[in-house]
């Protein structure tokens, strides 16, 4: 198990790490991250089938690729039309189906579905948007990766207090703990780094280092809260990995539940604060 998920984690990282240098005037990170999007939001359709729910799935992912992209709409005014033309279109839907008694349950799902994977993950590319954008997803995405590997390793070495058993059985406070440390840590050493590159490049990436802490906490905060809302999510439907596309990991959804808070949560430090 463990070493399917260094290989995948080894051969992943290379290619987001090229994709997001990339990503402009190119679009491979927007493709990278629309890719996810649908992937996730598919695995969260096949949850709920699971029990016995049975959302519009071909909608729900089209409303999925027109929100995770919608950062790249010239029209402001597109974004509200294809929300609206979205409810009336899956709502007339509803009325075509044999089984109305959960039409709305079904007809929940898949907005939920939509809302919850593509329209998080299309803050991404509102980041990588800004001014410094690519440091700034370096930074955020790295980090989360890094307190995601710090509380499974301190959890495995020293968890015995459970966090949230009815949620994640597996989960620890000692693990917990350690990916927020891990997190601030791995902040101000891939700032540095950044920084350092930057300079190469001639755009210096400038930052205050309390700033860096900061980000660091948040991300390691929110990005096991994300965490822990899919493990919910997963308990609710009875199954223990959204998927099994990446070996080691389980599904997208299981990999990229972390960054679904994370995305959105930096944005919005980054405009407010740093």
């Amino acid at each position: 198990m463990l070493r399917y998920r260094v290989i995948t984690a080894a051969a992943g990282l290379p290619l987001i790490v090229l994709a997001i240098w990339f990503g402009d005037p190119w679009p491979w990170f927007s493709l990278l991250i629309a890719a996810a999007a649908l992937a996730g939001t598919f695995e969260f359709y096949h949850m709920a089938n699971f029990d016995r729910r049975e959302p519009l799935l071909y909608l729900g992912l089209s409303w999925t690729l027109a929100l995770v992209l919608s950062p790249h709409y010239a029209n402001p005014d597109l974004l509200p039309t294809v929300v609206t033309a979205t409810v009336l279109v899956s709502l007339i839907c509803l009325l075509l189906r044999q089984s109305r008694e959960e039409a709305f349950r079904d007809w929940a799902w898949t907005i939920v579905g939509a809302l919850y994977v593509g329209w998080m993950l299309s803050y991404w590319l509102n980041l990588r948007g800004l001014e410094d954008g690519r440091n700034w997803v370096y930074l955020a995405m790295l980090t989360t990766f890094a307190n995601d590997t710090s509380a499974y390793f301190v959890g495995r070495a020293r968890g015995k207090h459970k966090l949230t058993p009815a949620i994640s059985p597996a989960k620890t406070w000692e693990g917990a703990l350690g990916g927020l440390v891990g997190a601030i840590l791995a902040a101000v050493v891939i700032a540095t780094v950044l920084k350092l590159i930057s300079v190469k490049v001639g755009a210096p990436f400038a930052f205050r280092y309390w700033q860096i802490m900061l980000l660091g906490f948040l991300v390691g905060l929110f990005a096991q809260l994300g965490d822990l809302v899919e493990s919910l999510l997963k308990r609710n439907m009875g199954v223990k990995e959204s998927g099994n596309l990446l070996p080691g990991h389980g599904g997208v959804l299981d990999r990229f539940d972390s960054l679904i808070f994370v995305g959105a949560v930096i944005y919005y430090y980054v405009i407010w604060v740093a």
